[in-house]
C-alpha cells in the first residue's frame, strides 16, 4: 500500500463531517481519493469537504424518495451515516422507527443502487457499510437501531454477492462504542433507563462486555474502512468485521 494508492478515486461518506465518518473522509483524502462529503449540516459538510478539497453534499437521508432517481460516479462508497434513540419497545414512537430504517438501511440501499453502475462499467468498486455490534448482538432499548444494523448486515451480502463478478466487494465494519458525539448523546438516556448517574454510564454499560475497557477511537475504524477499500483486500467480500474490543467473542 503506497501514501497515494486511492489516486483517481472517487469516494463518497454519508455522515461524513463528524465522529467515524469524518475519519473515514480523512482516511480516503490523505491516500489521494477525491471525496464527497455527505451529511445533514451545511456548513459542517462545506468545512470538512474544503478541508480535504473534496466536494460537499448537504442530504436529509431520511427524505429517501429523492435518492430514488440518483445515479453515482463513485468507486468508493462509505455508508455510514447513522442515528440513535433509546426507549423501550413500548415507548417507541413509530415515526422516529421509520425514520432511524430510512437513515440506516432504506437509504443505504439506494446509494447502493445507484452507485452499482458505475461501478460495474468500471469493473472495481468498494462498498464499506458502517455498521455496529448491534448489527450482530442485541441490546435492550434500541429496537430501531438494532433492526436497522441487523439489515444492514444482510444487505452487505447481497452486494458482496451480486457485485462479485463484476470487481466490486461490499464489507460490514461492526464497531463497538466510538468517542464520537453520537455515542456521548446516548449517556444522558442510558443513565435514566438504567437508573444510574451519568458518570456510571461508560464503565457499567458501554464498556461492561468489552475486554478491552475504552472507548474505540474514530481513527481506528477509518484504519480498518481504509485497508477494506485497498489494494490488498480485493479477495475480501461479504464480510462483517468487529471492533469491540471483545465484547462478542
Amino acid at each position: 500500500m503506497t501514501a497515494q494508492d486511492l489516486a483517481g478515486r472517487r469516494a463518497l461518506v454519508t455522515g461524513g463531517a463528524n465522529g467515524i465518518g469524518l475519519a473515514c473522509v480523512r482516511e480516503l483524502a490523505a491516500r489521494g481519493a477525491h471525496v464527497t462529503v455527505a451529511d445533514l449540516d451545511a456548513q459542517e459538510t462545506a468545512s470538512v469537504a474544503a478541508e480535504v478539497g473534496g466536494e460537499a453534499w448537504t442530504v436529509d437521508l431520511s427524505e429517501t424518495g429523492a435518492l430514488e432517481a440518483l445515479h453515482l460516479d463513485a468507486d468508493i462508497l462509505v455508508n455510514n451515516a447513522g442515528l440513535q434513540r433509546v426507549a423501550p419497545i413500548t415507548d417507541y414512537d413509530p415515526e422516529q422507527w421509520r425514520v432511524m430504517q430510512r437513515v440506516m438501511l432504506e437509504a443505504p440501499f439506494l446509494l447502493i443502487r445507484a452507485a452499482l453502475p458505475r461501478m460495474y462499467e468500471r469493473r472495481w468498486g468498494r462498498i464499506v457499510n458502517v455498521s455496529s455490534v448491534h448489527g450482530r448482538h442485541a441490546s435492550p432499548y434500541k429496537a430501531a437501531y438494532v433492526a436497522a444494523k441487523h439489515g444492514l448486515e444482510g444487505l452487505s451480502k447481497v452486494a458482496a454477492l451480486e457485485g462479485a463478478s463484476h470487481g466490486v466487494t461490499s464489507n460490514c465494519v461492526s464497531p463497538g462504542y466510538v468517542r464520537t458525539p453520537f455515542t456521548e448523546k446516548q449517556i444522558g438516556d442510558q443513565a435514566r433507563l438504567h437508573e444510574l448517574r451519568p458518570d456510571e454510564v461508560l464503565d457499567r454499560i458501554m464498556l461492561a462486555d468489552m475486554a478491552i475497557k475504552r472507548l474505540i477511537e474514530p481513527g481506528e475504524v477509518a484504519s480498518l474502512v481504509g485497508w477494506l477499500v485497498g489494494e490488498h483486500a480485493s479477495m475480501v467480500t461479504g464480510a462483517s468485521f468487529t471492533m469491540d474490543g471483545g465484547w462478542t467473542t
